[in-house]
C-alpha cells in the first residue's frame, strides 16, 4: 500500500548498505549467521587448549627452575665439603710424610742398634774366649771342707794329690797360685768353696785332668773330691746345658 513504510527485503543493494553502514555507526555489530558461529567455536576450543598446554609447560618450567636451585645449593655444599675434605687430606699427607720421617730414623737406629748388638757379641764371645784361655791351666778342687787346707793351700795340695790319684810328679807339683774361693763368688753359700790352683806345668793339670776323667771322684774319708777344669760361667753353664741333653747310656 502506498501509505506503508517498505521492508528491507524490498530495499535495493544500496539501501542494504545504507542500513550495515548506520548499523557500524550506532556501535551495533551485525548480526551474525549461524555458518559463522559454527566456524568460530573450533577456534575458541584450540586457542583454549594452547593455553592449557601453555600452563602446563610454565608449571614443568617453574618445577625445573625449583629442582634446578635445590641442585645449586646442593653442589654449593658439595663443593664446601670438598675443599674441607682437601684441607683435611693436606693434613694427612703431612702428618703421613712426618711418620714416615720418623719411621726412617727409628729403622735407621735399630739397624746401628743391631749393629752394635752383634758387635757386643762378638766382643762378649771374645771375653769369654780370653777367660777360658787365661784359666786353662788351673783346676778346681771340689770337696775339700773349709779351713782344712789352713793357711798354706799350695803346700796342702802337694801332699795330698799324690795320696789322692796315685800319681808320681817329676819333677814335684809347682803352683803358681793357689787359694779357695771367696763365700762372695759362691754359687751355694751352704756348700764349700772350690780351691783353685794354677799349675805352673801346665802338663801336670792335663794328667790329673785326665785321671779325674777316667776315675771320676776320688774318695778321702767319707769325703768324695772331684776335680774339674776352671771355666768361665758361660763356659760351664753350656758345658752343663750339653751334658743335660746327651742320652744316657
Amino acid at each position: 500500500m502506498p501509505g506503508n513504510k517498505p521492508s528491507n527485503k524490498h530495499l535495493g543493494k544500496p539501501a542494504r548498505q545504507l542500513l550495515f553502514l548506520e548499523a557500524l555507526r550506532q556501535n551495533r555489530a551485525p548480526p551474525s549467521t549461524p555458518q559463522e558461529h559454527l566456524t568460530n567455536q573450533p577456534s575458541d576450543m584450540a586457542d583454549a587448549s594452547q593455553g592449557a598446554t601453555m600452563d602446563r609447560i610454565l608449571q614443568e618450567i617453574s618445577a625445573v627452575g625449583r629442582r634446578l636451585e635445590g641442585m645449586d645449593s646442593r653442589m654449593i655444599s658439595l663443593t664446601e665439603e670438598t675443599k674441607s675434605m682437601r684441607l683435611d687430606i693436606a693434613g694427612f699427607q703431612s702428618r703421613v710424610t712426618t711418620l714416615e720421617q720418623r719411621l726412617t730414623m727409628v729403622e735407621t737406629q735399630a739397624t746401628l742398634a743391631a749393629d752394635r748388638d752383634q758387635e757386643l757379641l762378638y766382643l762378649h764371645s771374645k771375653v769369654i774366649d780370653l777367660e777360658d784361655r787365661s784359666r786353662r791351666d788351673n783346676v778346681r778342687f771340689l770337696g775339700f771342707p773349709e779351713e782344712i787346707e789352713g793357711a798354706d793351700a799350695q803346700s796342702f795340695l802337694k801332699n795330698i794329690l799324690s795320696q789322692l790319684t796315685g800319681l808320681i810328679f817329676d819333677p814335684p807339683l809347682e803352683f803358681q797360685r793357689a787359694n779357695r774361693l771367696s763365700p762372695k763368688c759362691r754359687e751355694g753359700a751352704n756348700h764349700p768353696g772350690p780351691i783353685i790352683a794354677c799349675f805352673l806345668r801346665p802338663t801336670q793339670a792335663c794328667q790329673l785332668l785326665q785321671k779325674a776323667r777316667m776315675q771320676g771322684p776320688f774318695r778321702m774319708n767319707d769325703l768324695q773330691i772331684q776335680m774339674t777344669a776352671d771355666f768361665s760361667n758361660e763356659t760351664s753353664e753350656c758345658i752343663k746345658a750339653f751334658l743335660a741333653l746327651r742320652p744316657r747310656q
